[in-house]
């Protein structure tokens, strides 16, 4: 391991205590996002607008969620792209459509991947040893030189490895093959949005202008991935969005095609 590497992963466990530090037993609900700074607006392959869009919806769907908690409800509420992720656990099956249902009211949701279990919560050891495998994901996504990390937002729950991003395809399989040979992950899924190597270059070339705010609010990788977007959105924006597309690769056990997301089970 490089020194390099070794510091690194020491940030990286130095964040995650700090994060850790703020849980108990009895937390019902947790933040999937941070705040959005300038030098995330400038390196972000979502537009500045989505990662606004993204921060509100983890804020108000927690407080919706908080409105519906009992204390068998731990829920994660993550957004990427106005995609959201729902982790956790909840007590019954009902609690658990409850949940879906009130995060598809809020505001700008486009869509909603439900990986909430019923079952008992996290206990602390868990919780650590997710945030643990978090940073050792994370970190060896840094080291590689053929994938730009802040592509992805990585999420871990009980092994569990749920990518999303917004990444052409040979970047998304560098990352699920870096996931999958992390000590400790069960499995990961992945819930990215392709793009081509196009309008990946398109989205580049449009970065320093976004970060001088000459691009206004459109910020999507190409006008043609915009116009796929799906009508049925109830986004108050008007930022255009990428696609969504399937990504089969060998051995996958693929979730109902409703849901948008492929799970690949560790080699």
């Amino acid at each position: 391991m490089t020194t390099t590497t070794a510091q690194r992963i020491a940030m990286a466990l130095a964040a995650g205590a700090l994060s850790l530090a703020g849980l108990s037993a009895c937390v019902p609900l947790a933040i999937g996002g941070a705040a959005v700074g300038a030098g995330m607006v400038a390196t972000d392959r979502r537009s500045s607008d989505a990662q606004v869009d993204d921060q509100a919806i983890e804020l108000r769907g927690a407080a919706r969620i908080r409105d519906i908690a009992n204390d068998d409800m731990n829920v994660t509420v993550t957004s990427f792209n106005r995609q959201v992720l729902l982790t956790g656990t909840v007590g019954a099956e009902t609690d658990r459509r409850r949940v879906e249902d009130v995060i598809r009211r809020v505001d700008n949701v486009r869509s909603v991947v439900n990986e909430v279990v019923v079952g008992p919560g996290s206990n602390i050891q868990e919780r650590s040893n997710d945030a643990f495998i978090t940073s050792k994901v994370k970190t060896s996504l840094l080291d590689q030189k053929d994938i730009f990390a802040n592509s992805f937002k990585v999420v871990t729950e009980r092994g569990v490895i749920y990518l999303m991003g917004i990444a052409t395809r040979t970047e998304t399989d560098r990352a699920t093959d870096v996931a999958r040979n992390t000590s400790g992950v069960r499995k990961v899924v992945r819930m990215v949005e392709i793009i081509s190597d196009q309008e990946l270059a398109n989205l580049q070339a449009q970065q320093p202008l976004n970060k001088l705010g000459t691009m206004g609010g459109s910020s999507s990788p190409s006008q043609s991935a915009s116009s796929a977007a799906p009508a049925s959105s109830t986004s108050s924006s008007h930022v255009p969005l990428p696609p969504m597309e399937p990504l089969p690769s060998p051995g996958s056990v693929s979730q109902p095609a409703s849901s948008g997301v492929i799970t690949s089970p560790v080699r």
